[in-house]
């Protein structure tokens, strides 16, 4: 009797495997292209500062303005869509952010072309200004929910114990978009100028954003809305699965579990996570916005657009190697608050190298790399933190409002380098320590910060 248990047990384990290894092989490269044209249309902003600023007489405070007000639409509009999301599906919804994005971020190329009248006049903003200020927030509109969207989703199908490497995978997306956007922006801006009339910024914008309305559909062609709907997983997989989830789910009440949308804003872990994730974004933001403008003025001629982008390429594949090896480590160890508390601390320590570099090239590239080796390190972990203690509708709502919350970094942080440069004559040193010190807040809050994981999962 007890081999006969034993067999079983060990037929269900490798059932249990086969479904997982199927559904990271499935969904992730899947949810992987995804982030990648995600995060490509938020971002390449910075490269086209360095044509567009000019072409359309851009002062730095406007370009942070623009820069930041995308996060203003992700705000208003995280809640709502995640909570969408859960109502409709992943697979309608992804796909409906991913195509209007993809529509709004191609739009771009019409800035300096559009006209507003009295409008612009009453707001005293030039044509070109009102219309890169309101695309900005359009886009981060449209793309609400995105992230904490597929955060959640990632809960429809892996548990506590094995989200850390699946969230590591996904996320690599930022670093692989980079890493591969930042020469292709470079190269598209230099090459591209000129060609049917259009400035390399406006070749840019329209050949980095269609690719999101092709994806879009593909994802609302393939993408299942859990384990019972995967057409790859037998039935007995799938039910496999979704019993896996419910009991992961079921062992958060240790945790004070929370199912009710006011659960999730009445918990004080939430708005500790979300001040956290502020702190991560605004020094993220504030040096990756700026970045391809740090790295040209290392003394890089301003028509050599493409050697800006293969420069950036280091501190982006960096990125990578972090996220995968971190998460990992995060999942086989248990712990996670050491971990994520670890990337604000690198993140830090570069933001120091960065303000004392003065620039010099091998010590800001030293910089800018801990920068982004900490961001990974910190983001593949941290998002293991909420998932930990929220579930249901709570959680939904949960991880929206430390997602909507936090990106607001992506305002403050940008703005804050151009109010550096615009006192200190293009120099920004000044701000870099002040980032230094919203990491080490970051950091202190979420080593502070109790209850976010099951005892038993931290074995270290």
């Amino acid at each position: 009797m007890t081999g006969l248990a034993a067999a079983d047990i060990a037929v269900i384990e490798g059932m249990e495997e086969r479904a997982y290894r199927k559904a990271a092989r499935k969904l992730i490269p899947l949810l992987f292209l995804c982030y990648i044209v995600a995060f490509l249309d938020r971002a390449n902003i910075g490269f086209a500062k360095l044509q567009m600023a000019g072409d359309l007489q851009f002062s730095d405070a406007v370009y942070a303005a623009g820069a930041g007000v995308f996060f203003w639409g992700y705000f208003f509009f995280e809640v709502p869509s995640n909570l969408m999301l859960e109502r409709h599906g992943a697979k309608v919804w992804i796909a409906r952010i991913m195509v209007t994005w993809g529509l709004i971020s191609s739009a771009f190329m019409f800035t300096g072309d559009i006209k507003w009248g009295p409008l612009a006049t009453l707001l005293q903003l030039s044509d070109a200004e009102f219309t890169f200020y309101l695309l900005r927030f359009l886009l981060g509109a449209a793309e609400a929910g995105f992230f904490p969207g597929i955060i959640l989703y990632l809960t429809y199908w892996f548990p506590g114990q094995r989200r850390a490497k699946m969230l590591g995978l996904f996320m690599t997306a930022v670093g692989v978009s980079q890493l591969v956007g930042s020469p292709l922006s470079g190269a598209i801006m230099q090459y591209m100028d000129g060609n049917a009339g259009w400035r390399g910024w406006q070749w840019l914008f329209l050949l980095e954003g269609m690719p999101s309305v092709l994806i879009g559909f593909m994802v609302l062609a393939v993408l299942p809305n859990g384990p019972q709907s995967a057409k790859w997983l037998t039935t007995e997989e799938g039910q496999l699965l979704s019993e896996r989830i419910a009991k992961d789910n079921a062992a958060k009440s240790g945790l004070a579990s929370k199912h009710r949308i006011a659960d999730a804003f009445k918990d004080g872990r939430v708005w500790a996570l979300a001040l956290a994730y502020l702190a991560l974004q605004t020094c993220f933001y504030a040096v990756g916005f700026w970045m391809p403008t740090i790295i040209q003025e290392l003394g890089f001629d301003k028509k050599e657009l493409l050697q800006v982008g293969l420069v950036s390429m280091i501190p982006w594949g960096a990125s990578i190697i972090t996220m995968v090896y971190w998460g990992a480590r995060s999942d086989r160890t248990g712990e996670r608050r050491w971990h994520c508390a670890t990337g604000f601390l690198l993140q830090l320590t570069g933001l120091v190298v960065l303000g004392l570099a003065a620039q010099a090239p091998v010590l800001s590239m030293l910089g800018l790399t801990l920068i982004t080796i900490g961001w990974a390190a910190c983001m593949v972990t941290f998002w293991t933190l909420p998932t930990a203690f929220l579930a249901g509708t709570a959680a939904a709502a949960g991880i929206a409002w430390v997602n909507s919350l936090g990106n607001l970094g992506g305002t403050f942080g940008p703005m804050l380098i151009a109010a550096i440069r615009d006192a200190a004559n293009g120099r920004a040193e000044t701000a870099f320590f002040g980032l230094a010190a919203v990491a080490l807040a970051g950091a202190l809050i979420v080593l502070l910060l109790r209850q976010t994981q099951s005892p038993d999962k931290a074995r270290i």
